[in-house]
């Protein structure tokens, strides 16, 4: 496949020529031909150079080609052979600082997510147009070395365009106005927001941890059951607070003794897999998730609460106390 040119961009009376525009190279690989054409069209409607965008079979190729700085992989029933591919595009990804943005199914989340813990990869589920741009103008700023304020001024352009694209698209579907952002309105973390790991416990001393345990798991059970009831008298959405509900349902489990698998919890958090899934990275790079292998399948993964966490739990519900049952 030919390497397709970004469109030139004027600005004032100072038009950008085509072959000064440095702009990021993108691969993308799917095989699904609508997927694929539209992934394309809209790479190119925001200015970005296209590397490659071919079928899946290209990752099992034993022919070496040379991958663009950002990855997009639509694959939504991969089996085993597509599992171990990504495997080892997520280590050359690690290695290279390539960004790779991954779309899949709800039902393949689990095989996915284990086969891909190298480098930050950002999982989509059945993404719409908006969620994939949103996605790449994410991928762009993480790019290694750079911010958004150090882009080059052509991946400023870029990212100008994709955010234009979820502004349209947005209006097109009748959803809310980007523009403004009200002070009270509820949303996931941004993809431009980076966690700081936490390097602090919580408040006390080391003596006060042994003293604090968890309450029960059927009482956390039923604080879970209070929570889910609302949504059958209001709209769900009114109450979105996935990072509680995924802490409430891991420090369950904990008390249970049982693991959870990436989808369960993405079933907890209450909101859309892709979000559930953006809420989980964060929290992991924040310290508060530890993510593991599944000791019943080294192929997947699961999600613990960390030490440090559990220890944050314990304490908040030593200090409420009688109340707990309180939601």
């Amino acid at each position: 496949m030919q390497i397709a040119q970004p469109f030139v961009f004027e600005d004032g009376d100072e038009p950008m020529a085509g072959a000064e525009l440095a702009s990021v190279p993108v691969s993308v690989l799917s095989d699904r031909p609508r997927i694929r054409a539209e992934l394309v069209d809209q790479l190119l409607e925001a200015g970005l150079l296209l590397r490659q965008a071919d079928p899946l079979d290209r990752l099992l190729s034993d022919e070496a080609f040379v991958l663009g700085d950002i990855v997009v992989i639509d694959i939504p029933a991969p089996g085993a052979e597509f599992l171990a591919a990504l495997a080892r595009l997520d280590a050359r990804a690690a290695q290279s600082g390539t960004q790779l943005v991954v779309s899949t199914k709800v039902e393949a989340i689990d095989a996915v997510f284990g086969a891909m813990d190298c480098c930050d990869v950002q999982f989509l589920i059945d993404p719409s147009p908006a969620e994939y741009a949103l996605a790449i103008g994410a991928a762009l700023a993480r790019l290694p070395g750079r911010s958004v304020h150090e882009l080059a001024r052509e991946d400023q352009l870029a990212l100008v365009r994709l955010t234009e694209q979820v502004h349209s698209l947005a209006r097109k579907l009748g959803g809310m106005p980007m523009e403004v952002e009200a002070p009270d309105q509820l949303r996931s973390p941004s993809f431009a927001y980076m966690a700081f790991p936490s390097t602090e416990s919580p408040r006390g001393s080391e003596g006060k941890r042994a003293e604090r345990k968890l309450p029960s798991a059927s009482l956390l059970r039923e604080m879970i059951r209070q929570r889910q009831l609302r949504a059958s008298f209001f709209e769900g959405e009114l109450f979105a607070d996935p990072a509680w509900d995924m802490l409430l349902d891991l420090t369950a489990a904990r008390a249970e003794g049982n693991e959870v698998c990436v989808s369960s919890l993405c079933i907890a958090s209450g909101v859309p897999a892709t979000t559930a899934l953006r809420w989980i990275g964060q929290m992991t790079e924040a310290g508060l998730f530890e993510r593991l292998p599944d000791p019943a399948d080294r192929r997947r993964a699961i999600i613990r609460l960390s030490q440090s966490a559990q220890d944050a739990m314990c304490a908040y519900f030593a200090r409420v106390g009688p109340s707990v049952v309180a939601i």
